[in-house]
């Protein structure tokens, strides 16, 4: 028997994707590693014999169209989807860029959702499986990132009606509730930039902690992590929600039977500053 074929999105050196890819192609799986620029997945992956590199930008569907038309010309077909690319975007919610959340919204909602339109013929006709990348600040309020947490809690909902709707078509569907985890998801992030008349200014240090990733919850490494998920991205079943990594369980049992201000404050310190309203 083949071994299982596998697409990961978002597989960037240094991030949770290529780890994730990394892993699989070390268990022997056939793995489709994709970027929205191929030169920055890592050379130790893209060099693996069992390793087909492919572009693919989750905003662009020609360039998804593309990806599954090469995935079809190479006689393999595809088993499991793993929808890991995303953007974070941390800024009060009273000066919030729209342009840009919406933009976001389109690279963590909206481009799972185009991904998984696109592959669900090949997916459907392998009884296969798929899995979207959440995070477990989905299920909490944490002041600062409401848009990153918000798109991640608009997908979790998305995945999880999928599961719903596939299931009945033999596709298990599978929502990864992430713990802290250091990558260099922050990388891309553009650099804070409060307007100049936001009631947030005499806290921009904070808010920049929260944007940089400095201020979170030491986690586990992209590596560590990617190995906790491996046997629930290649496993069988009906899906749903998977908690892992660092504080994922606490948060998991917080945001379900907590408080809502304990399920924030008792593992995210957020120091709350006064703010002077001019």
């Amino acid at each position: 028997m083949s071994p299982k074929t596998i697409l990961v999105t978002g597989c960037s050196t240094g991030g949770i994707g290529a780890a994730i890819a990394l892993a699989l192609a070390n268990r022997s799986y056939h793995v489709y590693a994709t970027a929205r620029n191929t030169n920055r997945i890592p050379q130790e992956l893209s060099e693996l014999s069992n390793v087909t590199t492919l572009q693919l930008d989750v905003l662009s569907l020609t360039s998804i169209n593309q990806a599954v038309e090469s995935v079809q010309q190479s006689g393999r077909g595809l088993d499991i989807l793993v929808n890991n690319a995303g953007a974070g975007y941390a800024m009060p919610v009273l000066d919030i860029n729209i342009e840009k959340a919406q933009r976001l919204y389109d690279i963590n909602v909206w481009g799972p959702v185009r991904t998984i339109q696109a592959f669900s013929k090949l997916l459907i006709a392998s009884q296969g499986r798929i899995v979207n990348m959440s995070t477990c600040g989905a299920a909490v309020n944490t002041p600062w990132i409401a848009a990153y947490c918000s798109s991640k809690a608009a997908l979790t909902n998305m995945s999880e009606t999928l599961r719903l709707e596939l299931g009945p078509l033999g596709v298990s569907v599978v929502t990864i509730m992430a713990g802290t985890v250091n990558s260099h998801f922050h990388d891309n992030d553009d650099e804070l930039q409060l307007p100049p008349n936001s009631l947030y200014v005499g806290i921009k240090d904070t808010i920049n902690g929260w944007a940089t990733g400095e201020l979170k919850p030491k986690g586990t490494s992209a590596e560590n992590f990617a190995q906790t998920i491996l046997d629930d991205i290649v496993g069988s079943g009906k899906g749903g929600l998977v908690w892992k990594g660092p504080n994922a369980g606490a948060i998991k049992a917080l945001a379900q039977f907590g408080p809502r201000f304990v399920a924030v404050s008792g593992l995210f310190y957020i120091p709350f500053h006064p703010l002077r309203i001019a």
